[in-house]
């Protein structure tokens, strides 16, 4: 019986993992020059798009281990670019949101990261772009142990 191997050039995550490199080197660019991680701007982008959230919720939407969230969590805080308060209803759960100061990051980055998917697009062309991520976006919800 032959194995069935693909090569690595056949390889999804391998494909996966050279198409990640190849949209964040730009993103990561343009993150160095204000002194924040590309998981950081995760985080401000998921609190920017849907405004104070709890940290279960953040780690979710920015694709983080909680653990790893945490210590996110504390660089923002220690930057001023997020504050966390107790939430109001359970004393026990933690509220997350973004800062001025964070919107400002966000506000002064947007047009960088606008041109970039723009780049992108205009590569792969505009239906082509959609339907990646809407293979992406399937590939998700996806069981690959068919559960």
């Amino acid at each position: 019986m032959t194995e069935l191997r693909p090569t690595t050039n056949r390889s999804l995550p391998i494909a996966l993992l050279r198409a990640r490199e190849r949209v964040m080197g730009p993103i990561r660019e343009m993150l160095s020059d204000v002194d924040i991680t590309e998981q950081q701007w995760r985080v401000l982008r998921v609190l920017d798009e849907n405004g104070p959230m709890d940290p279960t919720r953040i780690a979710d939407q920015a694709c983080l281990l909680l653990p790893s969230l945490t210590r996110i969590l504390q660089k923002l805080e220690e930057k001023s670019l997020i504050q966390r308060r107790k939430d109001r209803d359970d004393k026990r759960r933690q509220v997350v949101q973004i800062t001025a100061s964070g919107n400002k990051v966000i506000k002064d980055n947007l047009s960088t990261s606008i041109a970039l998917v723009e780049q992108l697009q205009e590569k792969l062309g505009q239906d082509r772009y959609e339907l990646l991520l809407d293979l992406l976006n399937e590939l998700d919800q996806v069981d690959p142990t068919g559960n």
